[in-house]
């Protein structure tokens, strides 16, 4: 027997997931001092008793997606909406450098994954999966390509890539600042006490004053609408020259080009719109993709996730330390970007923020360390990302396993 949740009912399930995430965690400091996002905990806890009732009860519960989908385009428009030109160039050398490692751990994930999968006899997608895609990507990656995924006949895809996902969140957050605090220690490097290098930090904590006004959400919601749309005829004309990129990414280079365009012509788009439909968007995306996993689907497979996890914990340790830490320069800022690369890298671009903003609460600010994590995680690491992932599922013998 099964039950579907749909229209205005999804909506407001998600709201009250994501209310009973913020519960869980303020009774539960740790989830907060892990940076774990409280669409992800409410909408755990959800999946959980879902599943209860499937075994308990025999019944299941669908959830009508179609919203989500939508969610999961207005958050990644919004990203490219926010990817300014001008703000790039600040990154200099450093923002070269470490853009080019995380390509190369892109690489290395997707490896270790494929190369672990098809040991347990897996099908080498899973190791996609339980690589770059929901270790660096985080749960919007997750899921986009676990859609993708099972639309190929990969059952299960989207649940084994959000439980890497939400394991990845933990484990980012968990080895971020042990690594940097072992760098500094082991190399005798003195932290920063400058009161005036503080003035230089962003405050992350701090929210805007005022609301924006209603004029600069509607327009912030017609350029999310023309990001969505220009991304869907981006991909039509993609798909006549028989290549096709995931929508979420599509809309993203839209937002780029059109948040590019309105600086050329000194158009002012309106940053607190652009977060507020930022957070709305991802919020209820998680929320409704969390709540609606299917966690029967990977429960035999659970012990292989872990394998792999743990391989994956061992490669961007290693990573961090031997070329991030020394390409950076092994200082200071190196040993904090260390903290943000291995969060970012394993989680999300949030959790690294938070692994250097608790090394830097001990040891002194860094403001280098606080302009290139984000700039990476907010816009390269997706766009690189989407093509190394396009790259391992287009090779021969992947399509030979699903055959």
């Amino acid at each position: 027997m099964a039950v579907t949740i749909d229209g205005a009912n999804i909506v407001v399930l998600a709201v009250l997931v994501w209310y009973l995430g913020s519960l869980v965690n303020k009774l539960l400091p740790l989830l907060d001092r892990y940076a774990i996002p409280v669409a992800v905990t409410g909408g755990l806890l959800c999946s959980l008793a879902v599943a209860a009732i499937h075994y308990l009860f025999g019944l299941q519960i669908l959830f009508d997606t179609g919203l989500r989908d939508l969610l999961l385009l207005a958050f990644f428009s919004t990203i490219g909406l926010s990817a300014k030109l001008a703000t790039l160039r600040e990154g200099g050398r450093a923002l070269v450098v470490l853009l080019i490692a995380a390509a190369v751990l892109l690489v290395l994930q997707d490896v270790t994954g494929v190369a672990l999968a098809l040991a347990l006899g897996a099908h080498p997608g899973f190791g996609v999966m339980g690589g770059s895609v929901s270790l660096a990507g985080g749960h919007g990656t997750a899921i986009a390509w676990g859609d993708v995924a099972e639309a190929a006949g990969l059952a299960g895809a989207k649940e084994w890539g959000i439980a890497f996902a939400t394991l990845g969140l933990i484990a980012g957050g968990l080895i971020g600042g042990p690594l940097a605090q072992r760098m500094i220690r082991r190399n005798a490097i003195a932290g920063r006490r400058d009161p005036l290098a503080d003035a230089a930090l962003p405050d992350l904590t701090a929210a805007p004053d005022l609301q924006p006004p209603v004029s600069s959400a509607l327009t912030t919601l017609a350029l999310l609408a023309l990001c969505i749309e220009g991304g869907h005829w981006v991909n039509l004309l993609l798909s006549a020259e028989g290549f096709t990129l995931p929508g979420f990414l599509t809309a993203m280079l839209i937002g780029i080009l059109l948040t590019n365009l309105a600086d050329l012509v000194r158009v002012k788009l309106d940053a607190v719109a652009l977060q507020r439909a930022s957070d709305i968007s991802l919020q209820l995306f998680l929320a409704m993709s969390l709540m609606s996993m299917q966690l029967w689907l990977i429960a035999s497979a659970f012990g292989q996730i872990l394998l792999i996890l743990f391989a994956q914990i061992l490669v961007i340790t290693l990573f961090v330390d031997w070329v991030v830490f020394r390409l950076m320069g092994r200082d200071y800022d190196a040993a904090v970007i260390a903290a943000g690369f291995a969060g970012m890298g394993l989680g999300a671009t949030p959790v690294g923020i938070a692994n250097m903003a608790a090394v830097t609460a001990k040891f002194g600010p860094s403001p280098k360390a606080f302009l290139v994590i984000p700039l990476v995680g907010a816009f390269f690491l997706d766009l690189m990302n989407a093509l190394v992932i396009k790259f391992f599922l287009g090779l021969p013998f992947m399509q030979a396993a699903g055959d």
